[in-house]
């Protein structure tokens, strides 16, 4: 079968698309090699100015999730624009304010942990409350989490319950709407990537460089499989699914008494 996911004229919503590297460019590029039709949201008008070459011909939006009511407002300019129907959307949305570097957990100061949350998990339940009148029965919603939610990086910090109240939300939003639609809700709970927006967080390098030592193939993740994955939740032959975060790390999470790594951190002080 040439068309296995079925996606070949379809429409979705594309939420976070910043540069060529981010997770969001690579799921909308594989929908539109698949003969989907996809639709771009972006947070400003500069971001839709730097992507001008990039996105030349396709259709555009301007969405900043921290605005209260900028989500419904997308809706209804999409809908006034002839795309009543869309069969998924994509959120791949997250912002901490780092700019004042590492701080202890418990130093997180009340404005950055709600500014975060509101950005990085909240929209998510305002995206699908706006577009649930525009979405197809059985759309898909896929958004981007983390591998692990038990783990505690120090320098990943307030994200960490900000990631989990973002894949509670899809399971919330998963039940809620199936009150009277088959609208999916499922995570990607990806290990760690080489992208712009990782870039931002501080000591992410050496992270970046630990995690891909206890992957099982030493070497990380690409964001095209993270992108192969979401793109199977949006397609049909993920139908079964709802309410799931599937895991993709390279075997990261399964792999903490690698012997090299054991190795490597009892070698003697000198």
């Amino acid at each position: 079968m040439s068309d296995f996911l079925q996606v070949s004229g379809k429409t979705f919503l594309v939420f976070g698309v910043a540069n060529r590297k981010s997770v969001a460019w690579a799921v909308a590029k594989s929908l539109e090699d698949q003969g989907a039709k996809v639709i771009y949201s972006v947070r400003s008008e500069a971001r839709r100015k730097s992507l001008e070459a990039q996105l030349a011909g396709k259709p555009v939006f301007i969405c900043d999730v921290e605005q209260e009511g900028s989500a419904a407002r997308l809706a209804t300019e999409i809908a006034a624009a002839g795309h009543a129907s869309l069969q998924g959307i994509v959120h791949s949305i997250a912002f901490a304010n780092y700019s004042e570097g590492f701080k202890a957990f418990h130093e997180t100061k009340r404005a950055d942990f709600l500014q975060a949350t509101a950005v990085s998990a909240f929209s998510l339940v305002e995206i699908a409350n706006a577009f649930k009148p525009h979405l197809a029965r059985n759309a898909s919603v896929v958004t981007i989490g983390i591998s692990s939610l038990l783990v505690t990086p120090d320098n990943y910090g307030y994200m960490g319950p900000i990631k989990a109240a973002l894949e509670s939300s899809a399971r919330f939003l998963a039940k809620s709407f199936s009150a009277d639609s088959e609208v999916r809700f499922n995570v990607v709970g990806s290990g760690p990537l080489k992208t712009s927006a990782s870039a931002g967080i501080p000591g992410y390098i050496e992270s970046y460089l630990y995690a891909e030592k206890l992957t099982f193939r030493k070497r990380n993740l690409a964001t095209q499989e993270v992108a192969d994955t979401a793109l199977f939740l949006l397609s049909e032959r993920s139908s079964g699914l709802n309410g799931t975060t599937l895991v993709v790390d390279a075997g990261l999470g399964s792999n903490f008494f690698d012997r090299e790594i054991i190795r490597l951190a009892m070698r003697p002080v000198r």
